[in-house]
């Protein structure tokens, strides 16, 4: 669905120098366009609550939130999803396998915005049709049986792709605004918040507080009207250790440091480590270090961390955003571990912890 041009006075007199605004279908539009059977629906809510129970600590598998740094090729993301399907098949009795599906990505500057914003990766800006590859994608990814997770960058996303989540991250960058936390606290999915970008994990302490509190704030229907959005508040909320300043905090007096500070704050003491970031010290193989390391605190009895995430793709490493020089199954953001890698280690993940 591709967006189409909409010059109005009132655009005109609120934004002169700009170019005319070009309209986007309403959530509802989109919604319609490409909806969930009563079937696909039942299983999100049955992964969601997964999800749920590993955080609460009611199942004792260790949830695995893996895939992609950002999609930017919806084929190689579907084959991608295929084979962890095929992967979750045979670790499910102790790993349960979330997809990323990130299809926005926060720039420190400026940049490639991700496969929501310019889904030709020309700067044209199609969110229109960018919009529509992302849900399309989702959608055929958790009917693949597949829970799906992305990070949540633009609050006005949320009512397009909500429905298809199971699990969501706010980023380093992100966590401390309040409309984020805002917008988590009326989420049905599972919330991640990541610590600072220094490696401060007080801002995401006070982000699961927040999130877990009723709100009222400005939203968005169906329709695309403005409303006011009253929100229960979501008790489903985690840490995520990512490390900060390139200096990584994955280790057993870092998860233990995190853990007494979240009993302290009276949040549930259940966190995730992400093995990317400065975890790896920016150093995509350096993942399966991290893995491994929490893997061996699991073993000696920590039941801290619930879950990991790795950035993983087809083929290893990254390349530069050039269209039509693109090799595929490669990142164009970080660098990521390639699939062989990343089935070894799962399955060497799901046999230790058997």
């Amino acid at each position: 669905m591709n967006a189409t041009l909409a010059a109005t006075p009132l655009n005109d007199a609120l934004y002169p120098a700009t170019e005319p605004a070009r309209t986007l279908p309403t959530p509802g539009e989109l919604c319609r366009e490409l909806p969930l059977s009563a079937e696909l629906r039942r299983r999100i809510e049955g992964q969601r609550q997964a999800v749920h129970d590993i955080l609460a600590g009611r199942d004792d598998r260790l949830l695995v939130v893996v895939g992609p740094c950002s999609i930017h090729d919806p084929q190689a993301a579907l084959e991608y999803a295929q084979r962890l399907a095929a992967l979750s098949a045979r670790v499910d009795d102790r790993l349960l396998l979330v997809m990323r599906v990130y299809v926005e990505k926060p720039r420190t500057t400026v940049g490639w915005k991700g496969l929501a914003y310019d889904p030709d990766f020309d700067g044209t800006g199609d969110m229109g049709r960018g919009l529509e590859a992302a849900r399309r994608l989702m959608r055929d990814v958790a009917a693949l049986g597949l829970p799906v997770a992305t990070e949540l960058l633009q609050p006005m996303l949320a009512p397009y792709l909500e429905d298809l989540l199971s699990w969501v991250a706010i980023g380093a960058r992100t966590t401390e605004s309040q409309l984020h936390r805002e917008l988590a606290s009326g989420l049905s999915a599972a919330v991640g918040f990541k610590n600072a970008t220094g490696g401060d994990i007080g801002v995401a302490l006070d982000a699961m507080r927040a999130a877990a509190h009723p709100h009222s704030h400005f939203g968005m229907d169906a329709g695309g009207r403005p409303v006011i959005r009253d929100t229960a508040g979501n008790p489903h909320t985690q840490l995520v250790l990512r490390g900060g300043h390139g200096e990584p905090n994955y280790q057993a007096h870092h998860v233990q440091a995190a853990r007494r500070a979240l009993e302290e704050s009276g949040l549930s003491p259940r966190l995730m480590v992400d093995c990317s970031h400065a975890n790896a010290r920016k150093d995509h193989r350096r993942q399966s270090e991290v893995l491994l390391d929490v893997l061996a605190q699991r073993e000696a009895g920590e039941t801290a961390v619930a879950g990991l995430m790795l950035e993983s793709h087809l083929h290893e490493g990254k390349q530069a955003l050039e269209p039509g020089r693109l090799r595929y199954g490669v990142s164009v953001t970080d660098a990521c571990i390639g699939w062989e890698a990343t089935e070894r280690l799962l399955l060497s993940a799901a046999e230790r912890l058997r």
